[in-house]
């Protein structure tokens, strides 16, 4: 197969916004088993997690390129501009922990890269009609969700802030979207939207104006690291009659730097994704699929992290979760997808 257009790393956020590749169909091999989505009927448990799809031309890519959920990339009430570059910085570094506090930046990818986009958005007006533009255009079978967040304003509480959240996943779900997948989780930005996760009572609270929001339709939410099985179970027990799934890992943080007076980004955290991960993701779907056991929950957990061959979907897959969403192989190969789903058969 010849090398595929892909996400450029040296260019800026806007420049691979108005640069997606012409979508081209491959062949993709069936996937054996009966796979659903939060309820929903699918090929496989491949699917594009927030990221990536920048746009819906870039979702329709990769919709050609073996993949059944497609994360439209976070959106919010009013637009918002990327941090400059490097918004994709290698690393070099082994399987982290979450105890980390540096990570070495390198000039060649080598499978992780801190990430720095400080979840832009478009106008409001554009991304919907993008998101219905999109809808109407997937292939039957695939299944568009859309990640939104809130965005605080000075003198917010969590209600304003919660608001915030309900009216943009109101706004995708009346553009077409089949899945809302809400951020709980952003390492790189310093507002309490980026840390809600890590507070059980108050994701419940906008999680449950979410819900009112947006009715039956499926709700998801992206988490962070949460290392321990009883953190998880609290999340878990808080959340478990109003969410449908769980998304994670978003990240582990940690300072990119070689020394005092090295360190990029202003000294602040930044996510760090692929395959340092993978392992403590793994892990993770495997405390929060004994808290969704134990509680007797209906939730599926979708895996993220590191996930670059059908080895590594397996690892997932048996640690509970019920997907595995790509980001960060998928930027490097775009065919990693088509590849993954030839293993699935052998």
């Amino acid at each position: 197969m010849p090398l595929l257009p892909r996400y450029d790393r040296s260019r800026s956020y806007r420049w691979n916004y108005d640069h997606a590749p012409e979508p081209t169909e491959h062949p993709a091999a069936a996937v054996a088993g009966e796979w659903t989505f939060c309820g929903r009927s699918v090929d496989s448990p491949l699917g594009i997690a927030a990221g990536p799809l920048l746009n819906g031309k870039w979702c329709l890519y990769y919709a050609a390129l073996g993949f059944d959920v497609l994360t439209y990339k976070t959106v919010r009430s009013g637009a918002r501009e990327c941090y400059p570059l490097p918004n994709l910085q290698p690393v070099e570094c082994g399987t982290l922990s979450g105890s980390e506090t540096r990570v070495a930046p390198i000039d060649e990818m080598r499978g992780s890269w801190a990430v720095s986009f400080g979840m832009p958005s478009s106008d409001p007006e554009q991304w919907r009609r993008d998101v219905e533009w999109t809808r109407e255009r997937l292939p039957h079978g695939k299944l568009l969700s859309v990640s939104v967040v809130g965005t605080v304003q000075e003198g917010w509480g969590l209600e304003e802030l919660a608001a915030d959240y309900a009216r943009c996943a109101r706004w995708a779900v009346d553009s077409g979207a089949d899945c809302i997948e809400t951020n709980f989780s952003c390492p790189n930005v310093s507002t309490c939207d980026g840390q809600l996760y890590q507070d059980a009572n108050q994701s419940r609270l906008v999680a449950s104006e979410l819900r009112s929001a947006i009715a039956e339709v499926p709700l998801i939410l992206k988490i962070g690291h949460v290392a321990s099985r009883s953190d998880a179970k609290c999340f878990v027990d808080a959340l478990g009659t109003i969410v449908d799934g769980l998304s994670m890992t978003n990240s582990i943080a940690a300072k990119v730097g070689t020394g005092e007076n090295a360190i990029l980004f202003d000294g602040e955290q930044r996510g760090i994704c692929g395959s340092a991960i993978h392992e403590a993701s793994v892990d993770q779907i495997r405390n929060f699929s004994a808290a969704v056991t134990q509680g007797q929950f209906t939730i599926d957990l979708i895996g993220v992290g590191g996930i670059s061959s059908v080895a590594h979907v397996r690892d997932y897959l048996d640690a509970g979760a019920n997907a595995c969403h790509l980001a960060t192989s998928v930027m490097v190969d775009p065919t990693v997808g088509l590849t993954i789903r030839e293993q699935f058969s052998k």
